[in-house]
């Protein structure tokens, strides 16, 4: 974390962004508080980069599972834009719940912690043991076969409602197939994928 002032926001973020070599928009930050100058006010700004984000996200991981009584390490990787944490725990099959409900819900839990306390979205994926890479080639072949059934039934399938890295991959199995259109319908923890024949 780095800390730059100036009289305005705009005017620390600025000045953030010549030093780093970066855009504005691409600066995470927080306004920590004002400060008075000898002749003006002038706003403080915190300036975080990935590694604080990273560092973060594997504090609050290590805390939940603490607090469960778990002994656990954790391996981060990124990923393009995707923070990538793998965990392996003492008991890794509590952690990863009834058809990966509880890994699930940890992994919103510390997104939502992350957003929060930077102020900024960021994709992170929660990993146990390969679990979820396992998931994902299960989702992958499953979709592929059932958009090979629309495409000679040309009847629409539906799945069940799933979260959105597993919606996503659904999307990426079936892009390109000819005759064959994805889409998500509904809201929340309810939405679900559509593969729709299309002439």
């Amino acid at each position: 974390m780095k800390i730059y002032t100036g009289k305005t926001i705009e005017e620390a973020l600025q000045i953030a962004a010549e030093e780093q070599g970066v855009a504005v928009e691409e600066l995470i930050y927080a306004v920590s508080d004002k400060k008075k100058g000898l002749f003006a006010k002038k706003l403080i700004i915190e300036v975080y980069d990935l590694s604080d984000i990273v560092r973060f996200a594997e504090d609050y991981v290590l805390k939940v599972i603490d607090n469960l009584g778990i002994e656990s390490t954790l391996h981060t990787v990124l990923d393009n834009d995707i923070i990538r944490i793998t965990i392996d725990s003492t008991h890794n099959p509590v952690l990863i719940g009834k058809n990966g409900k509880t890994l699930q819900a940890l992994n919103e839990l510390t997104k939502l912690a992350v957003s929060n306390h930077f102020k900024k979205r960021f994709r992170i994926l929660l990993d146990i043991n390969g679990y979820k890479d396992e998931k994902y080639n299960r989702l992958r072949r499953i979709a592929r076969k059932c958009a090979h059934e629309v495409q000679k039934t040309k009847t629409t399938y539906t799945f069940e409602a799933m979260p959105a890295d597993e919606r996503r991959m659904i999307h990426n199995a079936c892009s390109g197939m000819p005759h064959i259109r994805t889409e998500s319908t509904g809201e929340g923890t309810h939405r679900q994928v559509q593969i729709i024949y299309i002439d």
